[in-house]
């Protein structure tokens, strides 16, 4: 596993005159799942705009297979791979979930790969190929989920990037998606970073994780480790 196929160093990023992350540095190997997890306002989902060009940084390096992006275009950070799957999933809900899922395949490599991606995917969500012609504003706050997770997968990431997918939904549907997620991460070498408030939920599946506080990394380390840290017991876990 390469640990550095994907590397954020020293990355900070102001709105306007005010700072939001401070020298936030990290990375994740090929086919590696990494949690980033903190509270509410911590700049989690600031970092992952980023991480996906959404959001310029002031200064630091955003790589991935050793290509540093950082200052690039969104387009940049999708032609070389970097999905993000956004907060409140942002679907298209007066189009069908088949258009939503074209909508995903937006480089040139995905277009001519579109039907057997879309093929793949009705075989994770069965729902979603009986659903294929509903209106996304129609389904369930779960089925949602999943349609934004694989018009994600549409764009053939190499980083796919979730931020809060567990949100609002029953933890049967969410254990659904990180299952597939996990899945892939191991079948396919895609590696994936997850911004989740459920801590517990986020280290069960993930193999390294950061905690983020006042837009910085103050804690880092394995799953397990993470789970038995005494401060992340504490302010997380409920202990």
């Amino acid at each position: 596993m390469s640990e550095n196929y994907f590397e954020i160093s020293n990355l900070n990023v102001k709105y306007g005159d005010i700072q939001v992350l401070w020298d936030v540095s990290f990375h994740a190997g090929k086919g590696e799942i990494i949690a980033i997890v903190g509270s509410n306002g911590a700049g989690k989902s600031t970092t992952v705009k980023a991480c996906a060009g959404l959001i310029r940084s002031e200064s630091g390096k955003i790589c991935i297979n050793g290509t540093d992006l950082a200052g690039g275009s969104c387009r940049q950070f999708i032609d070389n791979g970097i999905i993000l799957v956004p907060e409140g999933r942002q679907l298209f809900p007066e189009m069908t979930v088949y258009e939503n899922l074209e909508m995903g395949a937006s480089s040139k490599e995905a277009k001519m790969k579109k039907k057997d991606t879309i093929e793949k995917i009705f075989t994770w969500f069965p729902k979603l190929k009986e659903r294929s012609r509903q209106l996304a504003g129609t389904l369930s706050g779960g089925e949602q989920q999943m349609v934004a997770f694989s018009r994600g997968m549409m764009g053939l990431p190499k980083l796919l990037m979730m931020d809060e997918p567990s949100l609002g939904l029953a933890p049967n549907i969410v254990d659904n998606i990180f299952t597939i997620a996990k899945t892939i991460a191991r079948d396919s070498g895609l590696t994936i970073i997850l911004v989740e408030q459920d801590v517990r939920k986020a280290l069960k599946i993930a193999n390294r994780g950061y905690v983020l506080e006042n837009g910085q990394v103050t804690i880092e380390g394995t799953a397990e480790e993470l789970m038995n840290d005494p401060e992340v017991k504490k302010a997380y876990l409920g202990f």
